[in-house]
């Protein structure tokens, strides 16, 4: 019986930077548990390579690509998704960028479109996805955020600061919209290696501290986030909104490890 609370058959799942990464982990992952899984993005070659691996899983897919940045795109899309798949139930936001330099002369035309993109573009796609999710029975938003959001990482403020915005967002709407139906919560990954991280973690010295930080003294593989994102999206999570998970191998927990 307690299996079938992380059962999604027949549900419908939207990821946002679902093409690459962790967004693209997660919706192979919602696929394999029976949702009818959309991932999108802004490179529509993308979209169609992960549309047919999802639809591998016996699901049904959409080859939609979507750009955060404009409402009108992102309106065009969530209209794509409804009229192809009748509804949605579960939104993941993955899309994220992110920009390493020395605060003091950071570019803010770059500050800005962490914003855009990390915060702004989790805004215009909740809001975009409010209506059809106020008809579903089991409407979850789940936004992927960070753990600069509790600790400072070395020259990226603009994406600290823009992740940290994007957790209180998902506070709000966790409470805001609970009226309605739709339980809004968020993954906190700790070390992972993505093509978004991958030159300033491997065999760097930024990489080395944050092994160290690591009581599991591992880099996380992005398939140990699935468990998490199925929780959050499946019926196993009812009673949960306007909170977060935090799967980091205990880097928040550590202090002194060696």
């Amino acid at each position: 019986m307690s299996h079938k609370l992380f059962d999604l058959t027949g549900r419908t799942a939207v990821v946002i930077g679902g093409t690459s990464g962790i967004g693209r982990t997660l919706a192979l992952g919602f696929a394999e548990a029976g949702a009818n899984t959309v991932a999108t993005g802004r490179r529509q070659e993308l979209v169609h390579s992960v549309q047919q691996e999802i639809e591998g899983f016996g699901v049904r897919s959409l080859g939609a690509s979507c750009d955060v940045s404009s409402a009108e795109s992102v309106q065009e899309f969530v209209s794509q998704v409804v009229d192809n798949l009748g509804g949605v139930d579960i939104v993941v936001y993955a899309a994220g960028v992110t920009k390493r330099a020395p605060t003091a002369t950071f570019d803010l035309e770059v500050w800005n479109q962490n914003f855009d993109v990390n915060v702004a573009g989790a805004l215009r796609v909740s809001q975009a996805f409010f209506e059809p999710l106020k008809k579903s029975k089991s409407a979850r938003i789940i936004n992927i955020c960070s753990l600069s959001s509790f600790r400072a990482f070395h020259e990226v403020a603009a994406y600290g600061a823009s992740k940290s915005a994007l957790l209180s967002l998902t506070r709000n709407l966790g409470c805001e919209w609970a009226k309605d139906g739709i339980r809004t919560n968020a993954i906190v990954p700790g070390v992972f290696v993505t093509d978004l991280n991958r030159e300033l973690l491997n065999g760097t010295e930024r990489g080395r501290e944050l092994l160290t930080r690591t009581p599991l003294g591992r880099f996380g593989d992005i398939s140990e986030l699935v468990g998490t994102a199925l929780f959050l999206a499946s019926d196993a999570s009812a009673f949960i909104t306007g909170s977060h998970i935090v799967v980091d191998g205990g880097f928040l927990a550590s202090g002194v490890n060696q």
